[in-house]
Formats: C-alpha cells, sequence, structure tokens
C-alpha cells in the first residue's frame, strides 16, 4: 500500500505538471546513498554487516517534494526508500510551514524529532563527512513526532540564532514492541558566530512500550503475582516519564573540521537503561578531499536505587530482575577514520573504517564505501 501510493502521488505529479503545479511553485528534489559493506571476521557484525559485502544496510533513495503556495504558506513531503527494508517506499516526512514573519515559522505535521546536530538532514549523507554519523549518539529508536514545530531565527550581536520548540506524540514499532511517546515536548537552540556553531536542547515525553517479550512479561506478571508491584512497575513502561539532553559544539575553521556532541537520557521507572554517550571528530580538508578521525562513547546502565531488594524467598525472580537489568547494559568504545572525496558538485565518495568494542567483547570492525549524492 506504501508502496502504491508513492508511486501514484509521483505519477500524479507528473501528470498535472502543466495544471496544478502552474498554480504553486513546486520543486522536487532527492538525495541517495549507495552504501557497500563488509567485516574483517567470519560471525561478526555490526550497523547490518557481516563478513558478506552488503549494499542493503545503508544504502537509500529519496525524493523531497516541496509546493510554495503564497503568502507564507508551502507544503513539504519527503518519501524514503531504504535497503534494509527491501527498498519498501514510506513517508519520512510530511508537514505544512507558515511564516509567521520573516523570522518566524511555524510547521504542523510530520516532522523530524530535533535530538541531534545533524538532526534535520540525517538521512542525507552528502551534508556531513561520515558515512553515518556516530552511533554512539546517534542511536534513538524515536526519529520523528507527529505535532508542531515552531521557529524563531535572530541575531545576537554578531551571531545567528535559531531557537526552535516543539510538541507533539509519536506512534512506532521498536524492535517488534509498539511504542508511544505522549506529550512530547522540547527545546532546541543553536546558535553561529563564523566559523563556530554551538547547540543545546531538552526534549521529554511519557514513554509507553508494549513489551512483545514472552520473557519480560512472564517477570512483571510473576512480580505482580507476589504483591512485588512496585519492582514490576520498575520494568514495565507505561507512561513514565523519558528525557533527553544534548549538546553539540561545531567548527570549520582555516580547513580545519570539529565537531562534538554529548547526550544523556533515561527513562524512570522502567527496564530502559539510562544512556550517556559522546563523540569527537576531528578533520582536515585538502581542497575536494578530506580525512577524518572519529572517537565515540555509550554507556547505558541503570541507578540500583530505583529498584527494590527482592526477599530472598522469592530468589529466582530475583536472578530474573537482574537478568532483565543486565541485558540492557551497555558499555561500548568505537574508533573510526574516514576519507571524503568531493569528485562531483552534487557527489562525494567515502570510505570508512571503524572498530567498534561493546562490553568488553572482542572488537568488531567494519569497511564502508559509498557513494552520497544530492539532486
Amino acid at each position: 500500500m506504501k508502496n502504491t501510493l508513492a508511486a501514484a502521488i509521483i505519477v500524479a505529479l507528473g501528470a498535472t505538471s502543466t495544471s496544478a503545479l502552474a498554480l504553486a511553485d513546486t520543486q522536487i528534489k532527492g538525495f541517495a546513498s549507495v552504501v557497500a559493506g563488509i567485516t574483517t571476521d567470519a560471525d561478526t557484525s555490526l550497523f547490518g554487516y557481516n563478513d558478506k559485502l552488503s549494499f542493503k544496510p545503508e544504502s537509500l533513495f529519496a525524493l523531497q517534494i516541496s509546493s510554495d503556495l503564497g503568502e507564507g504558506l508551502s507544503a513539504t513531503a519527503q518519501i524514503m526508500s531504504r535497503g534494509e527494508n527491501d527498498y519498501s517506499a514510506n513517508f519520512e516526512w510530511a508537514y505544512l510551514s507558515y511564516e509567521i514573519s520573516d523570522n518566524s515559522q511555524i510547521n504542523a505535521g510530520r516532522l523530524r524529532i530535533p535530538f541531534y546536530r545533524y538532526s534535520d538532514f540525517l538521512d542525507v549523507g552528502y551534508a556531513y563527512n561520515w558515512n553515518r554519523p556516530p552511533s554512539s549518539v546517534y542511536n534513538s529508536d524515536f526519529s520523528s513526532f507527529d505535532g508542531l514545530s515552531y521557529v524563531y531565527s535572530s541575531t545576537l550581536g554578531d551571531a545567528d540564532s535559531s531557537l526552535q520548540l516543539i510538541a507533539g506524540s509519536n506512534d512506532s514499532i521498536i524492535n517488534g514492541n509498539p511504542s508511544k511517546l505522549d506529550n512530547l515536548v522540547g527545546i532546541n537552540w543553536t546558535v553561529t558566530y563564523d566559523w563556530l556553531t554551538a547547540r543545546i536542547g531538552y526534549f521529554g515525553a511519557d514513554v509507553t512500550v508494549d513489551i512483545q517479550n514472552e520473557g519480560l512479561v512472564a517477570l512483571i506478571a510473576g512480580l505482580n503475582n507476589v504483591g512485588l508491584v512496585d519492582d514490576a512497575n520498575g520494568i514495565a513502561v507505561i507512561e513514565d516519564f523519558g528525557d533527553f539532553f544534548a549538546i553539540g559544539l561545531s567548527a570549520d575553521y582555516n580547513d580545519f573540521l570539529f565537531d562534538f556532541e554529548l547526550i544523556s537520557s533515561g527513562t524512570e521507572d522502567a527496564v530502559a537503561a539510562d544512556q550517556d554517550s559522546s563523540y569527537v571528530s576531528v578533520g582536515y580538508r585538502f581542497d575536494q578531499w578530506i580525512v577524518l578521525a572519529t572517537v565515540e562513547t555509550r554507556e547505558d546502565g541503570f541507578d540500583d536505587s530505583r529498584f527494590g531488594q527482592i526477599p530472598s524467598v522469592y530468589a529466582p525472580l530475583d536472578s530474573l530482575v537482574d537478568g532483565a537489568l543486565e541485558g540492557q547494559e551497555v558499555q561500548q568504545d568505537s574508533v573510526s577514520v574516514g576519507v571524503r572525496y568531493n569528485f562531483h558538485p552534487s557527489a562525494s565518495l567515502k570510505f570508512d573504517y571503524t572498530s567498534s568494542e561493546i562490553n568488553d567483547a572482542d572488537a568488531v570492525n567494519v569497511f564502508t564505501v559509498g557513494v552520497d549524492l544530492v539532486f
């Protein structure tokens, strides 16, 4: 159905190019990434790659259709086709925009949650120098929301300021579990001065996950059955408040490049672990070439005080709770080096080698090469 709908829209646009498009300033743009990758060792996987060369995990094609309807009103839709989803087409964005004034705008519809520095163009590989943004930070299961966004642009002395407020909700299927963000609100502030850009963001929402894992469902039921309601509620994710804090700093000075982001997130009274992640990336530009290196870290864990002490008579349940918590704990450290070559005004060739160590296991190494383009 989604494929048919997307195709119908494209056909309709072509069929009405001399009528409806004449009534509005309509632009069709696109972008694509063709990425191949392979791990260096057998029986290992990272970013969806294994020891057999694959193009699917990170390749994608997209069309963005924008119509200026006049008097400050416009409409935008983005159709995305990902290799990891067998190139089935889906609407990634679909929203209306209205310019309230020269420096303020309101958007309504399906929008990207601005968790990160590169959130607005997260899928546009041509917009950044990596083959993928650092995964230790860029790993939120929620990427978009349905609601409102207000953007106010101004100047602070010689600096440019952009303040964004959002409100809305999200319904998704995450790892097979129906999930919701209700009462989502957030603020994102970005300031740019010459070659330096800084940002800060904070977001909060009520999080609900309909857990489908049979083991966790049985554990929650078992805890409730013996009266350990608080411990059961500490595992279930039902309208638990979750928040997300982010800061970032970027610089492009005399061909020296620098990127830094740090995030901290957590969900109260739930089996979802708190996460603290960051990365630092440095690079240098040589004409059409860019070389860069990135170090990143991620730590997911729990505050033990969030969970009660289960009486020894229920030792089997205590062991199951410990197992559920340990399954959410992650310590990941990664290092990557990469090269970007802008061989065309609208296309770049990228090489990336990443080594990632998770929970003290042997490092997994993956090599990827990709072409990113915009059209």
